[in-house]
């Protein structure tokens, strides 16, 4: 049963944080998080509840959202005086692809190749695509561990030479080449702003179904503006003690007991049910099976 007793408020108001929160991230968000998994579509008056839940007024969120669709994010669509709004296909393939790294329940498998990339006519034009695509430069030469699920190859690699599935020996610091320190730095502040809502779910303190779909809202937007900013290097190649580790677990213990009622929510603002239940109870290798 929810708790009425413990000051939910202030929890969700120390999560915000004192920066301020920008409207058409928390939209991405709450799509990628809630309404995906449910057929990707949602009321504007539902999804300005969940937002006022978290102190937006509607008339941001009109804004946000006419911004998104401008940029072709979502869709606007009328149903009498009702508004809905769904993802366009091009934010639709770029969901696919974070929630795989959001919601991962670890580190990557890597059998300990790498892909070497050299530019050989010393012009590293590709070298933006390369490093999105999770290759690191070191001394003029990209490299990559090949690990199970890595991303493609970027296209125009023409003018460099590419040596794939190579053998080697990983030095003590590669970490180092994809800079995890400011990554396992920002994960260990956002787990400290966890701390008074881990304590109160430990305390046995349940939050009722909006307020945890807004504090489970909050959980994954922090997670993923960090996370989407780390390449998934295997446990091999990590740092030593790296923060990231124990953070994935901490999220996914606390995302754990806000699906259910978050959830029942979502339902009983009449969003149609999950579209593939299997796949959604493997988020963070399995945290929601429950729910």
């Amino acid at each position: 049963m929810p708790e009425k007793g413990h000051d939910w408020e202030a929890i969700i108001a120390a999560l915000r944080g004192e920066e301020r929160l920008r409207v058409w991230s928390l939209i991405i968000t709450v799509f990628g998080d809630a309404i995906v998994p449910r057929g990707g579509r949602i009321p504007l008056q539902a999804l300005q509840e969940i937002l006022a839940r978290l102190g937006i007024e509607p008339g941001a969120v009109r804004t946000a959202l006419s911004r998104l669709a401008s940029e072709g994010w979502v869709i606007r669509e009328r149903e009498g005086r009702r508004s809905f709004y769904s993802l366009d296909s091009g934010g639709r393939r770029a969901f696919d692809i974070a929630t795989q790294r959001i919601y991962a329940p670890g580190p990557p498998q890597w059998d300990g190749r790498w892909t070497v990339v050299v530019p050989i006519l010393g012009e590293d034009v590709a070298g933006a695509d390369l490093e999105a695509s999770g290759f690191a430069s070191r001394n003029g030469t990209w490299i990559r561990p090949e690990t199970t699920g890595a991303p493609a190859l970027p296209s125009g690699l023409d003018t460099y030479l590419v040596i794939a599935d190579q053998p080697g020996v990983s030095p003590a610091d590669a970490y180092r080449f994809w800079d995890l320190d400011h990554i396992g730095e920002a994960v260990s502040v956002f787990v400290d702003a966890l701390k008074p809502l881990i304590v109160a779910l430990e305390s046995g303190a349940r939050p009722d179904p909006l307020d945890a779909l807004a504090l489970r809202t909050l959980l994954i937007h922090g997670w993923r503006r960090i996370i989407l900013k780390a390449y998934p290097l295997p446990v091999a190649l990590l740092p030593p003690n790296w923060p990231g580790l124990e953070g994935r677990g901490r999220v996914k213990a606390v995302y754990e007991e806000l699906v259910a009622p978050s959830e029942a929510w979502l339902t009983d603002a009449g969003l149609p049910p999950l579209s593939d239940p299997e796949e959604f109870s493997v988020r963070f290798g399995g945290a929601t099976a429950k729910s």
